[in-house]
């Protein structure tokens, strides 16, 4: 693809990844094994182009090195410009500044983003593989988006709380401060291994430094480069983010000419609907400053388009918000789904099936449900997450309402009947992979008292303990009940708007009750009681109007046969009277004046509206500053979802909470109150009454794991940890002296232990921790050192016996060994006295078959 009037390269029409550095004003490609660094120098552009439900999308980026010239910008801003020309409007436009990079751009990049100093005046050549004669430390930060930067070779570039990588070509050593998590020690280590395959070809060992104590070796090839270190290491300096909100802060502003003047004016804040944007003109959204929106309408004047990144920058300086704020330019019908989010409802033409679905919402409108076949939800888990279903609903219920601040039992013959003025938990149990799995509903009536509902609260945790900390809790507001929760009553729930099902009743039942009975069949029926009036009818629903004689079952004009069935179901539920069935338009005078007289209802059909399916969203959470701080992870999967985290998985009609089992108590504890502000600071004004839903690590519902492409229901069991990254680096039995050339000093040393310096071999099975070949490596680690040497076996092979590895806490174990597979440590006949089977046999079951074993044996 070319175009006449500009300067632009050939760009092929294809998915993915393609970039450009601007060389003498002109884009020049750059190899693909050098995608993710970038010289600070310079100026890039990145096309990106991934496949969707309507096609395609297309991101185009220009990213401003912090040491570019003013030349380069200007070029790269008008390559963008002429490319979104040739691409004819329908890339999301972005300007990205170094270090201040968009969500969007950094998940490009999953073993993150290097910066290199330098830059075409230096005359660099890119990253050619097996290069090493490098002498460079890299300053790592980041947990979830994760950007090196190139720093001065000096233990003054070190803090306690980052990771840094010194790269010295056949070797890289990685140093994690003191104070960082598990998780960036992860992505560090992503990022060492990536330099290692990408720019070595896989020919370099990379050294770890958790505890300088435990590694001299590393630490004397560090202090050979660094010189000796003097003085405490400085704390890091805390990341400047934006809190939730600052981010709920939006404004709209009209862009327009007038007298040769260019008007900018303040037209809107939050909430903001899609009818302020008209397609004749441009508007500047501003969210808190945090991010900058530019919408351009169909109908714009060719030079209001393409002054579009000069307005924003010119906005930014009027605004005196950084210079490295990120700009984001939208072609009115290509808007980016983080865009449409600030608003309302955003309403397209023509969606299509998949992502961009067409179903119905708002007040009246009908969603259209249908039976489920397990079979098919376990194979598409997708459709479960659509459906927002865990399974058919087929499980077993038990409900408990909250008198005095205690669980009472409710009668199974009066199940699926809520009372307003009380708290319920529902227990729903079901069987999945040959195991029992838990949905812990708490149900919150409207006219419940404070006390009920946080007894409701404090009882479900008891209860889920009693479950061994298994159930996924679902919180419930009143008229806000999830599908599944529907599906589980069979077309019975009956919301009553007061009152209390508990025996000693303090009000009388009202004599006249009206309700409104809305679903097709078992799994999406629901009765809701509203005021016993004329004006709470629809033509569009079935009515049940209760009296002390008789019980009306109204019939409005727009009402389904398979509406009517349900309907008949639930009015022998909530009346023992005679039944009546009366058409809309043909009611006999007691009914009017049961309800009071005739008034004027709801009796236009309903509006289908076409409202686009809201993408899922994934952030880490973080109050821990008495800020909110959410980080969003951009293309998530399964892999994002970090053990010591708690993330937010928003679906807009549900909020997931997932708590990693190794997430710290007070973000935990905060979770539920965290989710409450991030509804409530939502620049779409969302409804406060949304389910919120807390998950834990490894027992995940379908209608969670259905959001993520190609779960991996295996991978808490069988994922590897950091400590299993480390030593799977590889085999360091074959590597007798390391060599590193520094200033032309030789360094010899011998074999490094097996978690400290590794090569890039495929990982050791169980066999190859203690075969013959590495047994000196083995004996000659930290551990042959350890106090608890004595309970070795006499046979020179590393093992320990069963009273140092049952039953032990971590920091029980003797050092070295990995606390995930302390199995591996017994030797075959102590392993077989234990388990009743050989390790070969042990390790060919599935791996939470492994686990369950263990847990038994006290080695778990």
């Amino acid at each position: 693809m070319t175009d006449g009037d500009t300067n632009l390269p050939p760009i092929e029409r294809k998915l993915g990844l393609q970039i450009w550095s601007i060389e003498n004003m002109k884009m020049v490609p750059v190899p693909e094994k050098a995608y993710g660094t970038f010289f600070e120098g310079d100026c890039y552009i990145v096309l990106h182009t991934k496949r969707t439900s309507r096609g395609s999308a297309v991101d185009l980026h220009y990213w401003i090195g912090k040491e570019s010239s003013q030349d380069e910008q200007g070029a790269a801003a008008m390559y963008v410009t002429q490319l979104d020309s040739a691409l004819r409007g329908s890339p999301v436009q972005h300007r990205e500044v170094q270090g201040h990079e968009s969500e969007t751009f950094q998940s490009y990049f999953r073993n993150g983003i290097i910066y290199k100093k330098g830059g075409v005046a230096s005359g660099f050549k890119h990253v050619e593989t097996n290069m090493y004669n490098i002498k460079r430390l890299l300053h790592v930060k980041g947990k979830k988006h994760v950007s090196a930067t190139e720093v001065p070779l000096s233990w003054d570039s070190f803090n306690k709380g980052d990771v840094f990588l010194l790269d010295l070509g056949k070797v890289l050593i990685q140093w994690n401060g003191p104070n960082c998590s598990i998780a960036e020690k992860s992505r560090g280590l992503a990022l060492a291994r990536s330099i290692r395959d990408s720019e070595r070809g896989g020919r370099a060992q990379i050294g770890i430094i958790d505890k300088e104590k435990d590694c001299p070796d590393l630490m004397q090839i560090m202090k050979m480069v660094l010189g000796e270190r003097r003085g405490e290491l400085p704390e890091p300096t805390p990341d400047t983010k934006a809190d939730e909100l600052q981010k709920a802060n939006v404004r709209l502003y009209h862009v327009y000419e007038k007298d040769d003047d260019l008007v900018v004016q303040e037209i809107a804040t939050r909430p903001l609907t899609q009818d302020l944007l008209q397609h004749e003109d441009c508007y500047i959204l501003d969210q808190g400053g945090f991010k900058i929106y530019v919408w351009r309408g169909k109908a714009s004047s060719l030079e209001e388009k393409k002054a579009a990144f000069t307005r924003a920058v010119g906005f930014i300086q009027a605004k005196g918000y950084p210079s490295s704020t990120n700009v984001e330019v939208i072609n009115d019908g290509a808007e980016s789904a983080m865009f449409k989010q600030l608003f309302q409802r955003w309403t397209e033409k023509d969606e299509t099936q998949g992502l961009g679905k067409v179903y119905t919402t708002g007040k009246i409108a009908k969603v259209e449900q249908v039976k489920f076949d397990t079979t098919q939800l376990h194979a598409r888990p997708e459709l479960a997450a659509e459906q927002r279903m865990v399974d058919d609903a087929s499980g077993e219920v038990e409900v408990w309402r909250i008198e005095d601040l205690q669980m009472q039992p409710v009668n199974p013959k009066t199940y699926g009947q809520f009372y307003g003025g009380d708290c319920y938990l529902v227990l729903y149990t079901y069987q999945r992979s040959g195991r029992p799995h838990y949905v812990l509903y708490m149900w919150q009536g409207r006219h419940a008292s404070v006390d009920e509902v946080t007894a409701c609260a404090l009882n479900a945790i008891e209860l889920d303990k009693k479950h061994g900390d298994e159930a996924v809790q679902v919180r419930v507001t009143m008229g806000k009940e999830p599908a599944h929760f529907m599906a589980i009553f069979k077309g019975k729930l009956i919301i009553y708007e007061g009152g209390t099902s508990r025996a000693q009743k303090t009000m009388p039942e009202p004599a006249i009750r009206l309700f409104q009975v809305r679903g097709t069949d078992e799994m999406n029926t629901k009765a809701t009681e509203v005021p016993a009036r004329a004006s709470s009818l629809n033509s569009n629903d079935v009515f049940l109007l209760a009296t002390s004689q008789v019980c009306y079952l109204w019939c409005g004009k727009g009402c389904s046969g398979d509406e009517r069935e349900m309907a008949k179901m639930v009015a022998d539920i909530v009346s023992k009277r005679d039944k009546q069935t009366i058409l809309e338009g043909q009611e006999p005078a007691e009914f009017w004046e049961a309800l009071g007289g005739k008034a004027p209802y709801a009796s236009e059909k309903r509006f289908q509206e076409q409202v686009t399916h809201y993408q899922p969203r994934l952030f880490e959470c973080s109050n821990q500053t008495g800020r909110f701080i959410m980080t969003e992870v951009v293309g998530f999967c399964q892999e994002d979802l970090d053990e010591d985290d708690v993330m937010l998985l928003d679906t807009w009609e549900e909020i997931f909470l997932w708590l990693g089992k190794a997430s710290n108590t007070y973000e935990r504890n905060e979770a539920i109150a965290s989710a409450k502000e991030y509804l409530k600071t939502h620049p779409a004004g969302r409804d406060l009454a949304t389910p919120i839903i807390l998950v834990k690590q490894g027992y995940e519902p379908l209608n969670f794991t259905g959001w993520f492409n190609a779960w991996d229901p295996y991978k808490w069991s069988d994922g590897r940890s950091y400590e299993e990254m480390k030593s799977s680096l590889g085999d360091v039995s074959a590597l007798s002296e390391i060599k590193v050339d520094l200033n032309n000093i030789s360094l010899n040393k011998k074999t490094l232990s097996m978690t400290n310096l590794a090569g890039s071999n495929t990982p050791p099975d169980y066999k190859s921790h203690f075969n013959h070949s590495d047994s000196n490596s083995y004996s000659n680690s930290s551990t042959h050192n350890n106090n608890s040497s004595s309970s070795l076996v006499h046979n020179g092979e590393g093992f320990y016996s069963r009273e140092v590895l049952m039953n032990k806490a971590v920091d029980e174990l003797p050092e070295g060994v990995d606390p995930t597979k302390k199995e591996y440590y017994l030797s075959d006949a102590d392993f077989h006295d234990i388990f009743g089977k050989s390790k070969d046999e042990f390790y060919q079951m599935p791996k939470w078959k492994q686990q369950n074993e263990k847990k038994q044996c006290g080695l778990f």
